[in-house]
């Protein structure tokens, strides 16, 4: 247990393959799944999926285009209980100043707060969340 980092309910990330540097994201605990916010996301017939990521508190991601080869299709549940077929990729996620391999579906997050959400499966033997902290990856020195 000594060696999961302690983080906090909202942390900081970036996506290196996205050039998305210092990204807002909810940690929940309730989710299985990473999501990133995105907009008009379509899988071509390569498998690749294309999508416009949304941030508007980072003016230079706001309406970027992207596309990433496909990782899977997978069914994901969401908050308010409907199921959802979404596209997701695999991406390089630095978090508290170490690289990660990691799964991301995409979806249409414009009723939430934050564009990214980190779920269960990453967190997992890693972090362990202080839900009265905040931005902890702020003030890390590794």
């Amino acid at each position: 247990m000594n060696d999961k980092k302690i983080i906090g309910r909202r942390e900081i990330v970036s996506i290196l393959e996205l050039e998305l540097e210092d990204l807002d994201a909810k940690i929940d605990t309730g989710a299985d799944s990473n999501a990133l916010h995105c907009d008009d996301i379509f899988v071509d017939d390569e498998n690749f999926v294309h999508f416009k990521l949304l941030d508007e508190v980072h003016p230079s991601y706001h309406g970027k285009q992207m596309k990433m080869p496909l990782y899977k299709l997978k069914r994901v549940k969401s908050s308010n209980g409907e199921t959802q077929e979404r596209p997701s990729i695999k991406v390089t996620v630095e978090f508290f100043g170490k690289k990660y391999r990691s799964v991301i579906s995409l979806t249409n997050r414009a009723d939430m707060k934050y564009p990214m959400l980190i779920g269960r499966r990453f967190l997992s033997k890693r972090f362990l969340v202080d839900v009265s902290q905040d931005y902890l990856t702020k003030t890390y020195k590794g």
